[in-house]
């Protein structure tokens, strides 16, 4: 080979090399949060039952599944239950595919008929009270058509917060989406884009559906009218205090509130970490600085 001709070749590998090194720190790195084996890494608090007492495999593993089961209930009364991601996020994308099935367990309300969801900024298993039914969050709410006129899904329920939507404060403890209805036991396509305490999307089918901003804690338990003391919040002064402080980071959990309902290809993608340019980590995507996480080649 001439030196002539090694040279052209250099010089035709430098943009193949920088699109190379930029592909990567444009390139998303989804993580799954599910091994599809076992609940290893989340931990289950259900009303009534100590944290990880899984009553009667209300959750259990399946198919590459996680389903929320309710075979061996008699009846249900008050085990509303959670499943809870053993590690706090602030700034993340997260999407996964869920699906009502068959009946309601007997003893269900009529307002959990195909009701389910999961639960952003929530806070963690071990801190909820014994018998609270569900945790201090942000609730993206699941609801599956009923074959009978509209029902709009991926809402925003506020066990224990508030938030504003169009700039102004909303009121309601739980606020329709602009989704359409999804009858039958299809799968539905949902993500959330949760960025800190500034603003939160969430996302039905590739739609936009519901958009707001400033979450923090307040407005009562389930409104203004039903306390902590109410839903049976653990530490229940220790929220009062906190009441309007921004709520910016925190768990996320899947919700078990009487109907089956079914879970697949749970993955998030972190918005927090390096922001160096110079870092063999950073990402181009990152929203959110962590650069103490930062590394970088040996001179």
């Amino acid at each position: 080979m001439t030196s002539k001709t090694l040279l052209c070749l250099l010089v035709s590998l430098i943009p193949l090399t920088s699109f190379a090194q930029k592909s990567n720190k444009d390139k998303e790195e989804w993580q799954s949060l599910f091994n599809g084996k076992d609940l290893t890494g989340w931990d289950v608090k259900i009303a009534g039952h100590k944290v990880n007492d899984n009553y009667k495999n209300t959750f259990l593993v399946e198919d590459n599944m996680i389903r929320v089961n309710y075979k061996e209930y008699d009846k249900f009364t008050t085990e509303y239950g959670h499943m809870y991601y053993n590690k706090p996020y602030s700034h993340y994308k997260i999407r996964l595919q869920y699906r009502f099935t068959g009946n309601q367990v007997p003893g269900g309300a009529s307002w959990n008929v195909r009701n389910s969801g999961i639960m952003l900024h929530s806070q963690s298993a071990a801190s909820l009270g014994l018998d609270q039914d569900f945790p201090i969050s942000l609730e993206m709410q699941y609801l599956g058509g009923l074959n009978a006129g509209e029902r709009n899904t991926g809402n925003l329920c506020t066990p224990g917060t508030i938030v504003d939507i169009d700039g102004k404060l909303a009121e309601a403890h739980c606020i329709n989406s602009t989704s359409k209805t999804y009858n039958g036991d299809q799968w539905v396509d949902a993500e959330a884009i949760v960025l800190g305490d500034s603003i939160v999307y969430h996302m039905i089918g590739g739609d936009t559906v519901l958009v707001y901003t400033n979450p923090r804690i307040g407005g009562g338990y389930v409104g203004k009218n039903h306390t902590f003391k109410d839903g049976k919040v653990g530490n229940e002064a220790e929220w009062i205090k906190k009441d309007n402080t921004k709520l910016g980071s925190g768990y996320i959990a899947l919700q078990a509130e009487s109907h089956p309902i079914d879970f697949r290809n749970i993955e998030l993608l972190n918005l927090k970490g390096c922001m160096d340019p110079k870092a063999t980590n950073y990402k181009s995507y990152y929203v959110a600085a962590e650069n103490s996480t930062c590394t970088y080649k040996k001179k």
